[in-house]
């Protein structure tokens, strides 16, 4: 029983990885629906005209495992901390955490991350959260990465929107539909 938290943490780590990349390989969302192009309520209240805009780029990510705490101790949970470097039209650095379950090989795993991105996308500097939700289901994939309502913050006040995320051969990239209000005159 020693070694247990050992086995979850590789347990996990295969967990992400298989969610993450297998998702990510073949773009198995296929043509994902995109959430709403507007945060609920976000532009009803002003009147300020809404930009639609793609972003294109790639990324590097370190995800580490975290000790156990009180809320996943003695669970089959693991926890994982995740930097970001994006590159691209997203200029920006994240940092976020991951809670992962589930037995990649039986095909039945899932996942959920928050992480705080900041920096630079189509010259407007400010910040906002992604939030993430993987899961395979019998060895089908699905993956959803939604800008948490609200999160934005500087010049991406009010930014909504949807990444899909790609890994091709090791490598991560990108695409992110938004919207945005437009900046005052």
């Amino acid at each position: 029983m020693n070694d247990r938290p050992h086995i979850r943490a590789r347990s996990c780590t295969r967990i992400y990885a298989l969610i993450f990349v297998s998702v990510c390989l073949g773009s198995c969302l296929g043509s994902s629906p995109h959430a709403s192009s507007q945060a609920p309520n976000s532009n009803m209240l002003r009147k300020d005209p809404v930009m639609t805009r793609h972003a294109e780029g790639t990324f590097d990510v370190k995800t580490t495992p975290l000790a156990a705490d009180d809320a996943t101790m003695g669970t089959l949970i693991g926890r994982y901390s995740s930097v970001k470097q994006f590159h691209g039209d997203l200029e920006a650095a994240s940092k976020g955490e991951m809670l992962a379950s589930g037995d990649p090989s039986s095909g039945y795993a899932g996942y959920v991350a928050i992480e705080q991105v900041t920096g630079t996308l189509h010259g407007r500097t400010g910040s906002f959260a992604l939030q993430h939700i993987g899961a395979m289901d019998n060895g089908s994939y699905k993956l959803s990465v939604v800008v948490v309502p609200g999160s934005g913050a500087g010049q991406l006040t009010g930014i909504a929107g949807t990444m899909t995320i790609a890994n091709v051969s090791g490598k991560h990239s990108y695409t992110f539909d938004y919207t945005l209000p437009a900046p005052a005159q």
